[in-house]
């Protein structure tokens, strides 16, 4: 057989023994330099990990809604609901993960570790102190929280005990996002990986065994889902902690970095804001169209959040090849080259555009029997099936639209994203939304139709901003 050598252009000479030995070298967590050498095995080595990463992330997206659908469609509706109000913590987690992966990248970059390190202490101080504040009030406003959500009286009974966990358990999913962007943007890709293996393992295994009671476990129903879950993200945010913390590590925390920087604090505050409310223009956004949603009823609120979870189940490992263009942005920045950045982001751009392609194929084909596996109900599955196959028409122009995002969020160019989301998002697909179901008569097609008219226009716009290379001279 021959090799294959993915080169600086992301062709392939000979060679399947070559790509195991890189894939091998992804997995265990190469240490090379990615500022020099071919852009496209950089891109390999770190994407290997950081899709796996975000694939399992994926599965287990899928597999939680499998096994909360068979406690019916106000179970579901109550997870939905949840994680509309969680995408607030989402955005301050990934917001600080943009500000952690740029920094930490740039500081890599230009061969300061010591440097990298400092960032890295100074974010899990904002997590650790913040995420505990958040999750206190989220325990004692939950069931208020869901009721303004639309939740019905039978959600709202069903789900305020999820919600409660889940709310006060947000400081895992904080410390998760900002451990693994410190490992990400020194290049550690599959130390990354390993932890959500770990946590989303955890979860895959206990959560039904707590929702259905089985063995000596209690039947916790829908609350046993949010308790495993929140097990497994503490674990595997404690094994990052102790990853982070060993002698050897890329990033090398040492005692005299665990004390409060207010110098490294603030920039790092500044830079994380602005990706914060990047990240919140866009979870609002799906807030929004779940309210819209709720109009419907249970059943539909079923069915769009099952469709979502199959959605999330392509962009998650998808969003794991962004994240790599967004570390050679970095990297690359920091090392003076920013031709190199260029030219990864756009070889990453078309690796992305084949997988959601096939994926996004895969889901129109075959939208009817993919969610029938997670429901039976006529209803649920009529609008599952609407859900998932019209926004995956809008997979293609959405793998550009994401690896430009990160890349922008990469070299530190939070507020170009931010810009981009409100106009999209904001003022183009929540409207469009809310006209096309509700005047326009459309229903929820209209919602679904919204959301892949978004996506496109998304990558449009990035892409023709991107190309005028501001975003080259961003110093973090």
């Amino acid at each position: 057989m021959s090799d294959v050598v993915v080169g600086e252009d992301g062709g392939s000479t000979t060679a399947t023994a070559g790509v195991w030995r890189s894939t091998r070298e992804a997995l265990a967590g190469s240490h090379q330099d990615y500022t020099q050498g071919p852009i496209g095995r950089a891109i390999f080595l770190l994407a290997v990990p950081m899709v796996l990463e975000m694939a399992l992330e994926s599965v287990f997206a899928v597999t939680d809604v499998f096994f909360v659908a068979r406690l019916g469609a106000d179970a579901v509706a109550a997870v939905g609901l949840t994680e509309s109000l969680l995408t607030v913590i989402y955005a301050v987690a990934i917001g600080l993960g943009i500000g952690v992966t740029a920094t930490v990248a740039r500081r890599i970059g230009e061969r300061d570790a010591d440097g990298a390190a400092r960032v890295a202490v100074q974010a899990l101080i904002i997590a650790v102190v913040g995420s505990t504040i958040v999750g206190a009030a989220g325990v004692v406003l939950a069931p208020r929280l869901l009721a303004l959500m639309g939740a019905s009286p039978g959600v709202v009974a069903i789900g305020s005990g999820y919600a409660r966990v889940m709310l006060g358990g947000e400081a895992t999913i904080v410390l998760l996002f900002v451990v693994n962007a410190v490992f990400r943007g020194a290049g550690d890709a599959a130390i990354a990986m390993r932890v959500l293996w770990l946590s989303n393992g955890i979860n895959i295994v206990l959560g039904p065994c707590l929702i259905f009671g089985l063995g000596p476990l209690p039947t916790l129903g829908v609350t046993g889902a949010a308790i495993a879950t929140t097990i497994g993200r503490g674990i595997g945010a404690l094994y990052a902690l102790s990853r982070l913390l060993r002698p050897g590590s890329r990033v090398p925390v040492r005692a005299r970095h665990l004390r409060v920087d207010l110098g490294v604090m603030a920039r790092l505050v500044r830079l994380s804001a602005s990706g914060a409310f990047q990240a919140l223009v866009g979870m609002v956004s799906w807030i929004a169209l779940v309210r819209i949603v709720a109009t419907f009823g249970s059943a539909a609120l079923a069915g769009y959040t099952i469709g979502i979870r199959i959605v999330i189940f392509a962009l998650l490992p998808s969003w794991g090849l962004s994240n790599a263009a967004a570390t050679m942005v970095g990297q690359a920045l920091g090392a003076a080259n920013p031709d190199r950045a260029e030219r990864s982001v756009w070889l990453t751009a078309r690796y992305n555009l084949v997988f959601l392609g096939v994926m996004g194929t895969l889901f129109v084909a075959l939208a009817h029997p993919i969610v029938s596996l997670f429901s039976s109900d006529p209803a649920v599955l009529s609008y599952g099936t609407a859900c998932l196959r019209v926004i995956a028409f809008g997979f293609p122009l959405y793998a550009f639209g994401m690896v430009l995002t990160q890349a922008f969020n990469g070299a530190g160019d939070t507020m170009t994203p931010t810009a981009i989301n409100i106009g999209v998002f904001w003022l183009w697909e929540i409207p469009l939304a809310y006209v096309l179901a509700l005047p326009l008569g459309h229903g929820l097609d209209g919602v679904f139709l919204s959301i892949t008219i978004a996506f496109s226009t998304l990558a449009g716009v990035s892409a023709l901003i991107f190309r005028r290379g501001r975003w080259k001279t961003r110093t973090v």
